[in-house]
C-alpha cells in the first residue's frame, strides 16, 4: 500500500522515508489517542500519505489539514530553513510568489503551461535554464 502511493511523490528518491513517517504518526497516535490530528499543508505528500494511513488501518482518529504558515517574505515556516544558506534563503521565497502569480494567470484563464511558466518565473534562478 505505501510503496504504491508514495513511488509517485518523493518517495522513490528518498527510500523509507515515508514508512518512517507512517511509522511515527502510528505510533503516536496510538500512545495518545487523540480524536483529531492536525498537519500542516505545507507537507502535502505527507498528507496524502497519513490519509491514506488513517483510511487503510482504520484509524480512529480525524485529520485535519491546517493551512501553511508563512514568514512575513512568504516562506513557509519551518525547522528545515535553517539549513538554508544565506543566498538559498533570500532566494527561497519567490518561489511561492512564483507559485502565487501561476496560480493568478491559471485563474484567469490562462492555460498555456508554457506561458504560465514564463510569466511566474520572476526572480528564480532556475527558470532561466527554461527559456534563456
Amino acid at each position: 500500500m505505501l510503496k504504491k502511493i508514495t513511488n509517485g511523490l518523493c518517495g522513490a528518491n528518498r527510500p523509507g522515508h515515508f514508512r518512517g513517517v507512517t511509522t511515527v504518526v502510528l505510533k503516536l497516535v496510538n500512545i495518545v489517542m487523540p480524536q483529531v490530528a492536525v498537519f500542516g499543508q505545507k507537507d502535502g505528500q505527507q498528507c496524502l500519505v497519513i490519509k491514506r494511513m488513517v483510511a487503510d488501518l482504520n484509524v480512529p482518529v480525524r485529520l485535519v489539514i491546517a493551512p501553511t504558515v508563512r514568514e512575513p517574505d512568504g516562506l513557509a515556516m519551518s525547522s528545515r530553513n535553517a539549513y538554508l544558506t544565506q543566498d538559498e534563503r533570500s532566494m527561497a521565497p519567490e518561489i511561492f510568489k512564483g507559485l502565487t502569480k501561476a496560480q493568478a494567470l491559471y485563474d484567469s484563464g490562462e492555460r498555456s503551461a508554457k506561458r504560465i511558466c514564463f510569466f511566474s518565473c520572476g526572480n528564480v534562478p532556475a527558470c532561466g535554464r527554461l527559456f534563456g
